[in-house]
């Protein structure tokens, strides 16, 4: 178990918590909920000791082994994959490196047999002869082969990265785990791996994700950061959500009575009260009217950011073939005889276990670079816009304010209009007037997502648009996308995204292996990967 007493954090001017009181129990999964800026992961990295808190305390039981998802993948470039893992547990893995040393030594003396002997009791207490087996499952489950572990973390790309720093939080079952946008890069099959891990998983959990379905298969209970406090709720996020809307609405019923029953109080009252005869039953309406209280409705902190994408021109039926595209990056086969075509209406989720293939193919799409062979034809009564998973090209060195940066792909020139439409993306006042180059990468995220709005296009590419934006966000892109009446194709690691968005999934690996009008759910029950 886990818990605060009073915990506080201050930075600056600015009260991030203020006497937080709340308890993590063994067996639950608790997703932890917030607006941007809330403090989600700063309150992981209380809990982790990695920050000190201004006042109050963090309280656990002794010899509780807390274990918490890295998020610097060059931490551990020159250790092995599978050390890195078992660094996971860092107890266990100082007593294997002086258990290496000892047995090393040229000159191996009585005391270092005693020695020894007491390492190996502590070793076999702590499970470790099966450490590396342990580790390689883990492994193995995220999808990393085994010819991996002995290679060092510096060879591995960005996303075999974030899996093996996963194995190493999940390694040798902590007693309280810590995971801070886990799914982020993960596959399909990683994410129900993981899922699976989870509802598995006695101890307890604290999860940050962005990722719905995940959060309502995982989560027993929700924290909810609002207004520097945390509160706890029983359920899945889906449950938290549709709770609070009832409330929000008995609330608000409830209000409407109060004020229809003071109206008519003070209507009686203004009439009676100065008929003699009437008089003490106006003065009763008076007092029941005095204890009428009219409960205000709960504002929270959290905002939802407007999405909406209308197109300029309406597109005809053929909207894009593709023929015989192919690509290496690096001598390496990325895309090989990519066939498709698109039509008007299609909402294409294009999926699979390489990252890498799908934003290629959408590179080449965007005429961002070139194919080494085939076609790419576009339909005469198209207009495309494109938003890249890698967006650093639009904001790296960008010294314009965010309201000249939007400027410049607006057709309506003018600074209120400019500013109304940054106001409706959460850029409010002087957020508005912020350097482009210093943006967060929800902010960023929002920024390319109002350059989207404003293009007017009919086709719309989408290369993981859900990351680095909290769930209110996800929820309005969401919603976007599916009122959207024009064309479009995406990719996204978010399953009820896709689920709710798509009406057609593409899967690519190096060649396009499935190509059917379905939804994701129906996908994944043909292709055996439902859990």
């Amino acid at each position: 178990m886990i818990s605060t007493v009073d915990l506080g954090l201050r930075y600056g001017g600015r009260t991030l918590f203020d006497e937080v009181n709340v308890k993590f129990t063994p067996g639950n999964c608790y997703g932890l909920i917030g607006a941007n800026g809330a403090g989600k992961s700063t309150f992981l990295k209380l809990l982790a000791g990695d920050i000190e808190s201004t006042n109050g305390q963090i309280a656990k039981d002794k010899n509780t082994r807390l274990s918490f998802l890295k998020q610097d993948q060059n931490e551990f470039d020159e250790e092995t994959v599978l050390n890195t893992v078992l660094m996971g547990n860092q107890n266990l893995y100082s007593i294997m490196k002086e258990r290496e040393a000892l047995y090393a030594k040229p000159d191996f003396s009585d005391a270092d047999g005693i020695r020894s002997a007491d390492l190996e009791v502590e070793f076999a207490e702590m499970n470790g002869y099966e450490a590396e087996s342990e580790a390689g499952i883990l492994l193995a489950g995220l999808g990393i082969p085994v010819d991996n572990n002995d290679k060092l973390m510096k060879e591995l790309d960005g996303s075999q990265k974030v899996k093996v720093l996963l194995a190493q939080a999940l390694f040798g079952d902590p007693d309280i785990l810590l995971l801070d946008e886990p799914t982020n890069h993960l596959d399909i099959r990683a994410i129900q791996w993981l899922e699976n891990f989870l509802l598995d998983f006695e101890n307890t959990v604290i999860v940050v994700s962005h990722d719905r379905h995940f959060m309502n298969r995982v989560c027993t209970h929700i924290a909810d950061i609002d207004y520097a406090k945390i509160k706890t709720y029983t359920g899945n996020y889906e449950f938290w959500r549709q709770s609070c809307e009832l409330n929000r609405k008995m609330l608000a019923d409830q209000n409407k009575k109060s004020e229809a029953k003071a109206k008519e109080l003070k209507k009686f009252i203004a009439r009676f009260s100065a008929n003699a005869s009437k008089s003490k039953q106006a003065t009763s309406r008076q007092k029941q009217l005095e204890k009428l209280e009219l409960s205000d409705m709960p504002v929270s902190s959290r905002r939802y950011p407007y999405v909406g994408f209308q197109s300029k021109k309406e597109a005809g039926k053929d909207i894009l073939t593709v023929e015989g595209l192919s690509k290496q990056i690096e001598g390496e086969q990325v895309l090989k005889n990519i066939n498709f075509r698109v039509e008007n209406g299609d909402k294409i989720a294009f999926v699979g276990n390489n990252d890498v293939a799908i934003s290629t193919l959408f590179d080449l799409i965007a005429e961002k670079t070139a194919a080494d062979s085939g076609d790419i034809k576009w339909g005469i009564t198209t207009s495309n816009d494109y938003f890249p998973s890698d967006n650093s090209e639009y904001f790296d060195g960008c010294e314009d304010s965010l309201v000249d940066w939007l400027r410049q792909y607006s057709s309506d020139k003018d600074e209120s209009f400019i500013r109304g439409f940054l106001g409706k993306m959460l850029f409010s006042k002087d957020e508005a007037l912020k350097k482009a180059s210093v943006l967060s990468g929800g902010e960023k995220v929002r920024c390319m997502l109002s350059k989207l709005m404003l293009s007017g296009a009919n086709v719309l590419m989408l290369d993981h648009p859900t990351a680095h934006l909290d769930l209110e966000s996800v929820s309005a892109l969401n919603d976007g996308l599916c009122n959207f009446e024009g064309t479009l194709m995406f990719a996204s690691q978010d399953h009820e995204f896709i689920q709710t968005v798509a009406n057609r999934i593409i899967c690519i690996d190096e060649t396009v292996t499935f190509d059917e009008p379905v939804t994701f759910d129906e996908y994944l029950a043909k292709t055996n990967k439902l859990n």
